[in-house]
Formats: structure tokens, C-alpha cells, sequence
């Protein structure tokens, strides 16, 4: 059994709690962590939108208040589980 990090936390949240756990593009599989970078500082904002990403392609549609609202929590999931708005990149990986 592994301790349960920070991180892994807030994958359980976006994951399990939203739906959000990656998606098919073309023949490859896309997981927010693949767009995380290896180092520098990496912004709850930016997070969000890798997680849209991952999951959708970037072809979200048109603006949606329920889409709007999924990013506000993400968002605040971010904040509450890494401690801040900006993090290091490495403290966003699986142990």
C-alpha cells in the first residue's frame, strides 16, 4: 500500500469525484500528467485546462456554465489539495 500524496488526492478528485481521467485522441490515450511539464511552475489554471486537455482534445465547445463550473471546482481542488495556486511541476507526479 502506498501513502496517499497530495497528488494523489487530487487525481482521486478529478478523476473519481468529476469523471475527468483522460481520454482516446486518435490512437493514444491522454492523461493530464502528459502534459505537465518536468520542471518550473505550473499554475492551478493551467492544470484545469491540461485536464480539458486530456479529456476532450481541446474541443471543448462553446462556452458552458456547467463547464464553467467543473473548472471553478477543479480548480479549487487544485488549491486545496497542492496547498496553493502554483506548485513546482514535481510535485505533480505518481510516486
Amino acid at each position: 500500500m502506498y501513502a496517499k500524496t497530495r497528488f494523489h488526492l487530487l487525481m482521486h478528485a478529478v478523476c473519481v469525484g468529476h469523471g475527468y481521467c483522460g481520454g482516446m485522441h486518435g490512437d493514444k490515450f491522454m492523461h493530464v500528467t502528459d502534459y505537465i511539464p518536468q520542471s518550473g511552475d505550473v499554475t492551478a489554471d493551467q492544470f484545469v485546462e491540461w485536464v480539458f486537455l486530456a479529456e476532450h482534445g481541446g474541443q471543448t465547445s462553446e462556452p458552458s456554465p456547467t463547464l464553467d463550473r467543473h473548472r471553478e471546482r477543479l480548480r479549487a481542488f487544485f488549491v486545496e489539495q497542492m496547498g496553493s495556486d502554483v506548485v513546482d511541476a514535481s510535485q505533480l507526479r505518481w510516486e
